[in-house]
């Protein structure tokens, strides 16, 4: 029995060597039709060149190209933002950034700083700072896609940069996770802990639910084997310690194959709070528990960007929510919607800019009684308006019978919403474009938003646009950068230029058709 088994376990590694051999094959025949490098040596030329770089260079540029999928911090020390990574796809080829730029806020200038041995080209990456030795960038994994996105690399890497030298340090430290994109990274009590994220070779694909630990004094990883419940594996969800020591997890996003070539996503709405067993002093020792978060209702979403802010406090902005009707049919609605979490309560709120106040203070006379029975009468208005908005909210705006996208706010429980700022002038208030997996960072009680992307139809618009918002004030969304061309760049794919000009065709022979069918009518 042993020898029969050792042998079925040697004719399956064969199979699959050869499965892979095929695979690979025929992946090869399809770059060389292509023109394109196997991705292997396409990364090893780039880190060659960056072999070459000897010395640090900083150059004040333009502001960063439109991109998604990046990080964004603020700076530890200093009144800027860091920026690193990212990706941007244009329909018919994708870009991968490995730049780190820095934006000083009160001159509002970029700076783009290039240092010897930097981390390769990524996006769906995290990077967490801190301010431990002069102040520290941590980058973990992320993926690189060649330009015809017909080969993706997965990283494991783990980096420094060191803020005060301008120095990327690579830690080869053994037993880390393995490699993915789309994780969750957060630093809490010296430690970075790691969790999640999602592998993807374009031949089959892995979501994660495992936790991992970075000692950043020993330099040491640990994988840790929380007891309890278990969330379910995912990628793109909020992860952020709580001032008690413990660590929340929201929402996150899956797929799994329903059958050949047909995949289901799953959103998650669900949370869970990771917590130090009592009395355990290696700090190796958690239980995750799923719980239950108070306040307003957030509709079911993914790529909803979260950061730390003041006073306990959480801020997310964005996302979306892809509604599969069937197998080819495919709706994504695309969020601008602001919310806050208190940390200690565990409750959402929404933020709702008031406007900028009139300085002559007329909003603030004394009303006699006429204008308190006008007001009363803008109540029933307001009643009115409400239910209407509610049923407009969600507006189509492309639909080709494969791909519908609406744009509209999430759908909120006026009676439990705790509104920050006076609504009482919402209505024309400027709120940014709807997007998800856009960049925030708080720094001095302000929050900025960058880039982006969202959907239109078969186009994917990416964004580089940059916004403020007090958040002791919550009055008004001001803009730093506008984006210009609100479309983007898109050529669009190749097997879309087909699509068009066989419409294009049909077009022209139901034209010829019907000028055949007239010219018979005359005829007759």
């Amino acid at each position: 029995m042993g020898k029969k088994d050792k042998k079925k376990g040697k004719g399956a590694e064969k199979t699959a060597a050869k499965t892979d051999k095929k695979v690979s094959n025929k992946l090869k025949k399809e770059l060389e039709a292509i023109g394109e490098d196997d991705i292997e040596t396409i990364l090893a030329q780039i880190e060659k060149e960056e072999k070459h770089r000897l010395k640090v260079t900083e150059s004040i540029v333009e502001p960063p190209s439109r991109r998604v999928n990046f990080t964004l911090v603020a700076h530890p020390l200093k009144d800027e933002l860091i920026l690193f990574g990212g990706e941007f796809y244009n329909g018919q080829k994708t870009l991968v950034y490995n730049d780190l730029f820095f934006y000083n806020i009160s001159a509002n200038t970029w700076t783009v700083v290039k240092a010897p041995v930097s981390p390769s080209p990524r996006c769906g990456h995290q990077m967490v700072v801190t301010s431990a030795n002069k102040g520290q960038l941590w980058i973990f994994g992320g993926e690189f896609s060649s330009p015809t996105q017909s080969q993706f690399y997965h990283y494991r890497d783990l980096w420094v940069y060191h803020l005060a030298n301008k120095q990327w340090e690579k830690i080869n430290t053994p037993n880390g996770p393995s490699a993915r994109s789309g994780h969750r990274m957060i630093c809490h009590k010296k430690q970075l802990f790691v969790f999640g994220g999602f592998h993807d070779n374009l031949r089959d694909y892995r979501y994660f639910n495992d936790l991992y630990i970075f000692d950043m004094e020993a330099y040491k990883w640990h994988k840790i084997e929380p007891t309890g419940s278990l969330p379910a594996p995912r990628s793109g969800c909020c992860f952020t310690p709580l001032p008690d020591g413990k660590i929340l997890l929201y929402g996150g996003y899956s797929k799994e194959k329903i059958k050949k070539d047909v995949d289901k996503g799953h959103t998650y709405t669900d949370s869970y709070c990771l917590t130090p067993i009592k009395n355990d002093t290696t700090g190796l020792r958690w239980k995750w528990c799923q719980i239950k978060i108070c306040g307003l209702h957030i509709s079911p979403r993914c790529g909803m960007t979260m950061t730390a802010a003041l006073n306990n406090v959480a801020v997310c902005f964005g996302g979306v929510f892809d509604v599969e009707d069937d197998e080819e049919m495919l709706s994504g609605n695309f969020f601008n919607d602001a919310y806050n979490l208190d940390l200690e309560k565990l409750v959402w709120r929404s933020i709702v800019p008031s406007g900028k106040k009139e300085k002559d203070g007329k909003a603030r006379r004394r009303r006699n009684k006429e204008d308190v029975e006008n007001m009363e009468e803008e109540v029933e208005e307001t009643e009115d308006s409400t239910e209407i908005q509610q049923s407009l909210q969600r507006t189509t705006i492309s639909d080709d019978g494969i791909f519908k996208v609406s744009i509209g706010p999430a759908p909120t429980d006026q009676a439990s919403a705790s509104v920050q700022g006076d609504s009482s002038n919402t209505s024309s208030v400027f709120v940014p474009s709807p997007r998800m997996n856009c960049g925030l960072a708080v720094k001095h009680g302000t929050l900025y938003l960058y880039g982006g992307m969202f959907e239109d139809g078969d186009k994917q618009i990416t964004l580089n646009d940059l916004y403020s918002l007090d958040l002791k004030k919550v009055d008004e969304w001001k803009t730093i950068i506008g984006d210009k061309e609100p479309q983007g760049e898109w050529l669009g794919s190749d097997s879309e230029s087909d699509e068009g000009e066989e419409e294009e065709e049909e077009g022209e022979e139901s034209e010829d058709e019907d000028t055949e069918k007239d010219e018979t009518m005359d005829t007759n």
